[in-house]
């Protein structure tokens, strides 16, 4: 009796184990082979989409609908298990800001040149709601007299379709590991990229320096610290500082615009 309880016991931690690791059919720690491959599938599908979309300037403000057309219905389901994974259980401490619709009021902010690999290049517009980007304008103005030096809008409004697709494209930077690939991008509904009341920006310097492989490049930028001193008093704010608990890796080039700016 004794070897029996002891058995059944054993079973009932692994099945607990095992659905901890699992969220709406989806592997946490690794994507199963067979999603893996159903994953590759999608993004071929989408391909041509994503690179219409991108040839027309307008892929931020790609929609659900859009996103799901070219896909059969098997492949929706699989997409939509992203949606409805449980960012709780993945340790995502981030509030969810709600669904970008790809259909919100924005305007286009275009001939942003950069350096890239040394060359000059035009960055891809980008979208904002108004508000946020006169702020930045006044911000940009402030510091371009206090250092004669400018940050750019590399990425700013992305909507929920778009969010999600980026999510599912990183998963191979990862691994495949839904927990590893959260820390780096946010679940569609959770990214302050597509929330019009908390509106994000990713900057990037005129010598191209975004800090997105190696964020200590942009920390050490005189850009940076002069962001870190006065982007408060044009209402932004530091949104994933450093040994932040927050479950999000340190990104000293994304801050929000916040209508009521808290210390960082």
């Amino acid at each position: 009796m004794r070897k029996t309880t002891i058995l059944f016991l054993t079973v009932i931690t692994s099945l607990i184990s095992h659905v901890s690791l699992v969220d709406a059919g989806l592997s946490l720690d690794r994507l199963s082979t067979k999603d893996i491959a159903m994953r590759k599938i999608i993004l071929k599908k989408l391909e041509p989409l994503i690179q219409e979309r991108q040839k027309k300037e307008n892929l931020a403000t790609l929609t659900f609908h859009e996103l799901y057309a070219p896909l059969k219905k098997k492949e929706k389901e699989f997409l939509k298990k992203f949606r409805n994974l449980d960012a709780k259980k993945l340790g995502v401490k981030i509030p969810f800001r709600g669904i970008a619709a790809g259909q919100e009021d924005l305007i286009v902010i275009k001939d942003q040149k950069v350096k890239r690999d040394g060359k000059p290049a035009f960055l891809p517009p980008q979208f904002l709601p108004k508000n946020v980007y006169d702020a930045y304008l006044r911000m940009m103005g402030a510091m371009q007299k206090d250092l004669d030096k400018h940050l750019y809008i590399e990425s700013g409004y992305r909507s929920s379709a778009y969010q999600l697709y980026l999510f599912v494209f990183y998963l191979e930077n990862h691994d495949y590991s839904i927990k590893e690939t959260v820390k780096w991008v946010a679940l569609p509904g959770y990214s302050e990229h597509g929330a019009s009341a908390h509106q994000a920006i990713d900057f990037i310097n005129a010598d191209g320096v975004s800090g997105e492989t190696n964020p200590k490049e942009f920390e050490d930028l005189e850009e940076y610290r002069w962001l870190l001193g006065h982007a408060q008093e044009f209402g932004f704010v530091l949104s994933y500082p450093k040994d932040a608990p927050i479950g999000i890796t340190f990104e000293p080039w994304h801050w929000r615009y916040d209508t009521k700016p808290r210390d960082s």
